[in-house]
Parts: structure tokens; C-alpha cells; sequence
């Protein structure tokens, strides 16, 4: 008898490293691998990955999976990658230069020209995303204008997803939630842009076949095979970005919830089923045919943490117990300390801002300096500066929906944070629930597997049954959030519009000194 197919697997390439996770079909891990990803930063601002180190790191991710489960199980695999990151490759899809990450503001000072030759707006309600230096687009426009050998040479302009599925199928192929993120896909319409990629110079054919999720891209190669140990005729489906994925492992099918990945970047997502646009969020496909994710991104996120802890904190390694991390040490040093830090607040922009102000030389502000605070405090307003920004992103996507957010879903690095989550409770006054898997994204990748394979009817009934939330939240506290409230309304909200123009000049003065 031939095993039942009921194995997936869900290929998470994020920023960091490369997750082959094994779902079985009630969204319990069976097996899995990683291997990382260097990011390289040539210039200040500027972020880039060798794209086949993608490769190498997913190979090898999926070998270690697979040598813990019969092969002859898989149903399918689907890639869940990262978004807004592309690299321009030959017509063989061979690297013709590192992959541009979305981390990366080189175009910042391209985006006037973008906004004088499409108009910003026009933009936005093309592809549900405000005009930023994050864009694919205005990335490879300055590659045409600073890069012109290259820009010339270049044959496909691939998404991460493209290039891996590629690589698996031999066809350019791609999700739809994969390459929105680009700014150069319609989403009303549901397909490349041939107006924007007019503006910027390049065709159609440059780029991958985009497909909805749940579709069929391809079947795993021979080839592929032997690099993978995946089996060739493998199905291979169309998925949606890392962001969008991590929001399906978090069952955020229906409105009025929202997930919340405290990652690198703290990205939340909410479920809409028409097409909105506003400057308080980004508009993305979900995994569910014909809806959207409602997308607000603090890019400083669990990034800002490990700034802090590597050139700060100035703490030992925490290696014996009761402590399994750094972040254990200082969540363990901050018990103590007051809500609001005894004065201390942070804007964390450190990777500059996207909603709601789109300006990419935005930098990170501290304000209440006095003689009483120390390394600890300062932690503490880091935590408590992200969740303001929560805040501030919630009331805006609130504000275009004209409905509230229930709750929160937390996921990623960040959620294992007890003490974080109940500080972004408080501030938000939104009870904060926890997803129980570590990698959302692979899950994600594996719902959408698992429903293009015909293991489930339809995407939801797929979530429903392969997804696991922690049934008890961290509520928030009235007396910390009627405080929190406070600070957030009366002081948090106006330092950076305050701040913004002479931000902007220091950035600019910086640069040019530099």
C-alpha cells in the first residue's frame, strides 16, 4: 500500500535564516531544519544577501527536515518568503548582483522624483501602498539611474519567492501575497502594473508569473530533488509573504482581530474583505481568495532590543538558570520599575517609519533624561515605546475600518516575552492572546499547502483546524492602562510631529558630513 499523503511542508525564508517546518494535517510540526541567512550592509542605510545563499540555506533547511519523515507522505510545499526584498538575475535566473533587502533606503532620495512622475497617491490606490524607500519600485529605479550597466543586463527582477520557486520547478513563478509588497502589482486588478513598470523602464516579461494563493506553481524537479531530497512531482503552491502567512497561522480569517509579530520588524495585520487604502496602514493580499491584510510595520521592532543588548547593555551571557536569555535578564531587571519608566519614553524609529508617517529619514527619539535612570529603564521604554506605536497603528487601522480591534494574537521572538506582553496589554488596552508555535510563517506556508493539495475544502476550514492559540490572554490592567493612556495622549503622540522637520535636517547633515 502507498502512504497516505497527508505530510506538508512550509518553506519560511525570512531575513535571518531559512525554516523547512513538516506540518501533519492537525498543524503539528513532524520535523524540521534551518540554516541562516548573512545580511550584508555595504553602505549605512544599505542591506543586501547574497540570493543564493537563499538557496543554499533552503536546501539544506529542507534536508534536515526530510530526514525525519517518510518523503512518500508530502501532499505539497509552499514557500512563504521575504517581502519587498528582489534580485535581478540572467534569463537562467543567475544572481547578476546581491539581493536588495527590504531593510534598504538607498532610493530615499529618488521618492520625490517617483511621487512627480506617478503622484503618490495614484500609486497608492494602485497597489494599497504608500510611497516608500521599502518599495521594490523605487529600488530598482535607482538601480536604473545608478546602475545602468546592470539595470540593462538584467532579465527578470525576481521576488524571494520567484527565485526559490524557480529553482524548485524551473518556472518563474510567484504568489500574488508574495509580490504586492513590490509596488508594482495592481490589486484591484490582480496583476503587474504595466503603468508603473513603464515609469521605471522595465517590462512584463522581467518579471515572475504571479499566481492567487492556493494555486499550483509547479512540480519539484530532478533536479531540485537531489539538492532538496524533496520528491520530484512534489506540488509546489503559490503562497503569500512572510507577513500575511504568520497572520493565517494565527487564524486571523474574519475581522476584528489582529496578529501581531514581534519580530525583527512588529508587523500587525488585520482581516478585511474589501480593498482599503489609508496612510495608517499598508494594503496587502491575504491568503484567503479576495481578501486583503490591513499591514502596519514599525521596522524597528525586536531590532531595537538587539541593538540595545549589543551595544548597551553591557551584560554578561545568561547561561545557567533560572535565565535562558538575554531578554530574560533584563525582563527579570525591569519588575521593579514602574510603568512609564520613571519618566523615560522612546519613539523607535530606529530603522526610520513607515505608517503613519512615511518618512524615511525619520530616526529613534529619547526623551526625560534625569540622574535616577539607568540601563533598565531605558530597556523599559524600549518595550514601552514599541507598544505606543501599537497603539498608534491600531487606532488608525481602527479609524479606516470604522470597527475596533478585539485582541491581539501574538507571535514571533518577541511573544515569549511574558513581561512584554503584558506591558503591550496595558498600553493598548487590547488583551494580547499567544500563538503556540514558534515558526508562524512555515505554519502558514503549510495551511496554504495543505488546502492547494485538496487536503481541505477551502483555506479557512484549513486554519481552523491547524492552528493553536493559548486559551488564556494577558488582559490589561486598568489603573497601568488609564496611566499609559495618558502618557500615550499627552506626550507620546506629539514628539515626533514635533520633532519631524529637525530629524529630517539632522539626518540630512549627517549624511552629507559622512
Amino acid at each position: 500500500m502507498k502512504p497516505e499523503k497527508t505530510l506538508v511542508i512550509g518553506l519560511d525564508c525570512s531575513t535571518t535564516a531559512c525554516k523547512a517546518v513538516v506540518w501533519d494535517i492537525h498543524g503539528v510540526a513532524q520535523a524540521e531544519g534551518r540554516c541562516p541567512i548573512p545580511l550584508e550592509m555595504p553602505r549605512p542605510n544599505w542591506y543586501e544577501q547574497h540570493a543564493e545563499t537563499w538557496w543554499q540555506a533552503a536546501s539544506q533547511a529542507l534536508k534536515t527536515a526530510l530526514e525525519k519523515i517518510n518523503s512518500a507522505q508530502l501532499a505539497a510545499l509552499c514557500i512563504a518568503p521575504q517581502r519587498e526584498t528582489f534580485v535581478p538575475t540572467d534569463e537562467q535566473g543567475h544572481p547578476l548582483h546581491n539581493a536588495i533587502i527590504w531593510m534598504d533606503i538607498r532610493s530615499r532620495d529618488l521618492l520625490s522624483e517617483l511621487d512627480r512622475m506617478i503622484g503618490k497617491e495614484h500609486l497608492h490606490q494602485l497597489t494599497g501602498k504608500p510611497l516608500s524607500a521599502n518599495l521594490s519600485i523605487s529600488k530598482i529605479f535607482w538601480m536604473s539611474q545608478n546602475e545602468p550597466q546592470l539595470f540593462e543586463q538584467t532579465d527578470k527582477f525576481l521576488d524571494t519567492g520567484a527565485f526559490l520557486a524557480h529553482r524548485l520547478t524551473g518556472y518563474f513563478r510567484t504568489g500574488w501575497g508574495c509580490v504586492d509588497p513590490m509596488g508594482l502589482f495592481e490589486m484591484p486588478q490582480g496583476q503587474w502594473s504595466d503603468e508603473l513598470l513603464a515609469v521605471i523602464g522595465i517590462s512584463v516579461e522581467q518579471l515572475p508569473e504571479a499566481y492567487p494563493s492556493g494555486a499550483i506553481l509547479g512540480e519539484i524537479t530532478p533536479q531540485a530533488a537531489r539538492e532538496t531530497g524533496l520528491p520530484a512531482g512534489l506540488p509546489v503552491v503559490a503562497g503569500v509573504g512572510d507577513g500575511q502567512a504568520t497572520g493565517l497561522a494565527a487564524n486571523i480569517t474574519n475581522p476584528g482581530q489582529a496578529y501581531l509579530n514581534l519580530g525583527t520588524a512588529v508587523v500587525s495585520g488585520t482581516y478585511a474583505e474589501d480593498y482599503l487604502i489609508s496612510q495608517a496602514f499598508r494594503t496587502s493580499f491575504g491568503a484567503i481568495p479576495h481578501s486583503y491584510i490591513l499591514e502596519t510595520v514599525l521596522l524597528g521592532g525586536t531590532y531595537t532590543i538587539s541593538w540595545f543588548i549589543d551595544k548597551f547593555s553591557g551584560l554578561p551571557k545568561a547561561e545557567h538558570p533560572p535565565y535562558q536569555s538575554m531578554e530574560d535578564v533584563l525582563d527579570a531587571e525591569i519588575n521593579n520599575l514602574p510603568p512609564g519608566a520613571e519618566g523615560l519614553m522612546l519613539v523607535p524609529y530606529w530603522n526610520s517609519v513607515m505608517n503613519p508617517y512615511w518618512d524615511a529619514s525619520a530616526s529613534g527619539i529619547v526623551v526625560g533624561w534625569r540622574g535616577v535612570h539607568t540601563l533598565s529603564h531605558l530597556y523599559r521604554a524600549i518595550l514601552e515605546g514599541i507598544g505606543y506605536e501599537l497603539r498608534l497603528h491600531a487606532t488608525g487601522v481602527e479609524s479606516a475600518l470604522g470597527k475596533k480591534i478585539d485582541n491581539f494574537i501574538a507571535i514571533g521572538g518577541g511573544s515569549h516575552s511574558t513581561r512584554w506582553c503584558q506591558i503591550l496589554a496595558d498600553i493598548t488596552g487590547k488583551a494580547v492572546y499567544r500563538c503556540t508555535t514558534p515558526e508562524a510563517a512555515a505554519l502558514g506556508a503549510g495551511i496554504q499547502a495543505a488546502c492547494g493539495a485538496g487536503l481541505y475544502p477551502d483555506m479557512r476550514t484549513a486554519a481552523r483546524a491547524m492552528t493553536h492559540i493559548e486559551p488564556i490572554p494577558f488582559e490589561p490592567d486598568p489603573v497601568n492602562h488609564a496611566f499609559y493612556s495618558r502618557l500615550y495622549e499627552e506626550v507620546f503622540i506629539n514628539l515626533y510631529p514635533s520633532l519631524q522637520k529637525y530629524l529630517s535636517r539632522l539626518t540630512k547633515l549627517a549624511e552629507t558630513h559622512h
